[in-house]
């Protein structure tokens, strides 16, 4: 009889009576309620996390940062509260440690007192960090412990980039504050430059004007000096003219009493002294001439200085666009130019107060001067003229003291203008060389406040001024400068679907596992027919592969429709799901076949090996070093590889492997029942008394 024949009646006795049947339809649903309720149990758990009660403490008392209220506590409530992470209960600090304590709640946050002003500190001299504080209790539920650490780290981070933000847009905004005020110094730099500009412009001029003065003033320091020379020259003429006149006529009135006999003895004495008369009123009247001629000069060009000074004092020390340090000294010769004004003026005013008298004086003078010429031409014939000459001795005489008493004040006024006239000329010069001196530093203050200036536009124009729009975008930058942008090749909607590869051929190898406790791995028939090993063993197998087929449809369709497992290549999931199911029951039958009773024990410790080598959950090399080893030998770790590419999608790779590797365990545990199943036709004592019986 042929094999497929063999597993038909093999398959045929499960409907012989109700409990075969019972059993047959147990055989189909156990690896349904085993794989679909497993994962069905725990298919999103993410997504129910709103479940989860979570214990809120707000302790904060809020802040205050540049002059603007901060509750950084009461606004991270209120974004925790509209998530959908945690069942958030807003309690005490008491309430949320006794609840973590008993199991209320699973785990607690807490905002302290000061975590307002910790963030607000960061715009102080003193920043501190914010701290949020997380009490979990692993006696509760572990995973969620595990769980809230990823949660709370992200609200960690939202609230530090939230804190950050607002530290950044105030340091911008200082750029802006920064930027703004540069420019306002940079323009008053060119209003200092253009002043400036001016300033070294006027102290040009007042350099320029000073040095006339400085002309001027020692023209007028030399016309005073020889005026004064001259002046001295006249006093003391005058005072020898009045002495020579008065002794003359003193002489000539003794003369009188004895006029014959006087000046018959005298005559050549008097015509010496007449000439000596004459020619001193002639040196008199030609330095009048000169002092009258100079004195009018001498005032205008005191007075042409005192204005110079008055105008470059006005100019650089009245109103001054900068301060002049020389203004001290222009202020000193501008008084001693006054006064020199006012002494030139006191002599040309004498001169012009006297202008009738030095008239009169010039014309006794060149009265005296011709008289006394003619009383030296007369001196032989005085005796004869002695009556005449008396009384023109004593006039010569009168006019004489007034010429003395008029040129010594003269000569006073002149000595007092001609020191003056010393001091301004060396007050000018020494206001001449600081008025050069001051225009060379006015020079460099202009070049170096126009470089002043430049430099301010530079700098404000390397300073960055951000509107609105851009300094958000900076500081949103800035407060997370890194970001992870992750790319999911082949994402796994839930929690269920990348679970899946793995419960899925737990679930029928626990299928073949329960089926071969019901079904012979090697047909009787065929062993007391003697029919070939081969046939033995296909007959053996054939009927637990199509119960796996119906158990695999079974769960899919349960898995797909029921529970929603989305599956990238579900034609290929399912085909490559009937080859697992074929390569579990040629496994499994093998060992019970070789083994017998204890081969069932074998079958329950491979299961073990290979989930916990088969990478399922953690990646296998988390694992100790004996799973690594194990992992590449055993059908259920390429099983699981492959479900993964045909359920969330990707190469295909590991797919085709693991299709070579289920063919070759297949075929190899197919060739080792055969070879158990021509053991098998041959009886032994082990096999009428075997030592264990299950």
């Amino acid at each position: 009889m042929r094999s497929p024949k063999l597993a038909a009646l093999e398959l045929r006795r499960f409907g012989r009576g109700r409990l075969p049947r019972a059993a047959l339809v147990a055989l189909l649903v156990l690896p349904l309620l085993y794989g679909a309720l497993y994962l069905w149990s725990f298919w999103d758990p993410y997504g129910r996390l709103d479940r989860i009660p979570v214990a809120l403490v707000n302790d904060d008392r809020g802040a205050t940062a540049d002059g603007k209220k901060l509750t950084a506590g009461d606004d991270l409530t209120e974004g925790l509260r509209d998530s959908d992470v945690f069942d958030w209960q807003e309690v005490s600090a008491d309430e949320a440690r006794a609840g973590v304590e008993n199991g209320t709640y699973y785990l607690s946050l807490t905002m302290p007192a000061d975590f307002s002003r910790r963030i607000a500190s960061s715009a102080g001299d003193s920043p501190e960090t914010g701290a949020l504080r997380v009490r979990t209790n692993d006696a509760n539920n572990y995973i969620v412990g595990q769980i809230s650490r990823t949660v709370f780290g992200e609200v960690r981070q939202a609230a530090s980039a939230k804190a950050s933000r607002s530290f950044l847009d105030r340091i911008f905004i200082s750029f802006s504050d920064i930027h703004g005020e540069t420019v306002k110094a940079a323009n008053g730099a060119d209003k200092l430059n253009g002043g400036i500009g001016k300033a070294e412009k006027g102290s040009k001029d007042l350099a320029d004007g000073l040095k006339d003065a400085k002309s001027g003033s020692g023209k007028l320091a030399k016309g005073l000096k020889k005026l004064n020379t001259g002046a001295g020259a006249l006093e003391d003429g005058s005072k020898q003219v009045a002495a020579g006149t008065q002794t003359l006529a003193d002489k000539v009135n003794a003369v009188d009493k004895k006029a014959g006999p006087f000046l018959k003895d005298n005559e050549k004495t008097i015509g010496d002294t007449a000439q000596l008369v004459a020619d001193s009123s002639k040196a008199i009247r030609h330095n009048l001439g000169t002092l009258v001629k100079t004195a009018p000069v001498a005032a205008k060009g005191a007075h042409a200085a005192s204005d110079t000074l008055d105008d470059v004092y006005r100019v650089r020390c009245e109103n001054p666009v900068l301060p002049d340090a020389a203004c001290s000294d222009l202020k000193k010769a501008k008084e001693a130019a006054a006064d020199v004004a006012t002494i030139a003026d006191d002599l040309n005013t004498l001169i012009g107060d006297q202008d009738g008298d030095l008239k009169k004086l010039d014309t006794n003078l060149a009265t005296l001067q011709d008289q006394a010429q003619a009383l030296a031409d007369r001196a032989p014939h005085l005796s004869e003229d002695l009556d005449d000459a008396v009384s023109k001795i004593n006039k010569l005489n009168e006019g004489a003291g007034k010429v003395a008493a008029g040129a010594k004040k003269l000569h006073k006024g002149l000595g007092t203008a001609s020191g003056g006239a010393s001091d301004l000329d060396e007050g000018v010069g020494k206001l001449k060389t600081g008025a050069q001196d001051l225009n060379g530093g006015m020079f460099k203050l202009v070049d170096g406040s126009g470089k002043l200036a430049g430099g301010l536009h530079d700098g404000a124009g390397k300073i960055p001024d951000y509107d609105k729009d851009d300094r958000d975008r900076r500081t949103e930058v800035m407060a997370d400068p890194v970001r992870l942008v992750s790319e999911d090749l082949h994402k796994a909607p839930n929690y269920g679907t990348g679970f899946a590869p793995y419960f899925i051929p737990l679930s029928l190898w626990v299928g073949a596992m329960v089926a071969y406790m019901l079904i012979p791995p090697m047909n009787r028939r065929a062993l007391a027919t003697g029919a070939p090993a081969w046939r033995i063993a296909l007959a053996g197998w054939l009927p637990v592969v199509a119960i796996g087929v119906l158990q695999t449809v079974s769960l899919m369709a349960v898995l797909h429709w029921a529970i929603g497992l989305q599956m990238a290549r579900a034609a290929g999931t399912v085909g490559f799901l009937f080859l697992v199911t074929a390569c579990f029951g040629a496994i499994v039958q093998w060992l019970n076949a070789r083994f017998g009773a204890a081969g069932r024990i074998l079958v329950l410790a491979l299961l073990m090996l290979q989930l916990t080598s088969a990478g399922g959950t953690y990646p296998v090399q988390t694992s100790p070093g004996f799973f690594n080893a194990l992992h590449p030998f055993l059908p259920m770790s390429h099983v699981v590889d492959a479900l993964r590419r045909l359920i969330t999608g990707g190469g295909l790779g590991p797919v085709w492997h693991a299709c070579v590797v289920l063919v070759a365990f297949t075929a190899g545990a197919l060739a080792l029942t055969a070879v158990s199943a021509r053991r098998r036709q041959v009886w032994t004592l082990d096999r009428l008394h075997p030592e264990l019986s299950l």
